[in-house]
């Protein structure tokens, strides 16, 4: 049914709870998943540290702990019946769930397994939701899940 799952990961409650479904169905499906974390280094500047400690001390920890994230989240769900690689996306101020589309394309996935917040009315528009985006633009079928 399924044999290539992708999952984007981001170390949240709810990230977690779609890495566990996503791998039982890996189990049940024989199928391999494919963990992506999207770093965002921009995101960790505030404007007052100066390029070159930035460079030299900043992004190489927030890339370091991306990984960790990733090789944490590969090591919980890999058994003798799941597959699972990794990969960390590099972002440019490009939106998460693009990065994401272009992830189930290029690799290409036959699901995309995505936890969601579930928000609705003023916080959905305030905080936008990357899942949601996901779910109307993938062009295959995603599965949202939900923490509670």
């Amino acid at each position: 049914m399924y044999d290539r799952i992708l999952v984007p990961i981001d170390g949240s409650p709810t990230s977690d709870r779609a890495l566990a479904e996503a791998a039982g169905l890996a189990r049940l499906c024989s199928a391999t998943l494919r963990l992506i974390h999207v770093m965002d280094p921009l995101t960790h500047i505030t404007g007052y540290e100066r390029p070159d400690v930035y460079v030299r001390e900043i992004e190489p920890a927030i890339r370091k702990a991306a990984q960790e994230l990733l090789t944490k989240a590969r090591d919980s769900v890999a058994d003798a019946r799941v597959r699972v690689e990794t990969a960390l996306i590099d972002s440019h101020g490009e939106r998460v769930s693009d990065l994401i589309l272009d992830q189930a394309k290029a690799w290409p996935a036959d699901l995309v397994v995505i936890g969601t917040h579930g928000r609705r009315g003023v916080d959905r528009v305030l905080m936008g939701s990357d899942a949601e985006q996901v779910a109307r633009r993938s062009p295959v079928p995603v599965l949202l899940v939900r923490l509670g």
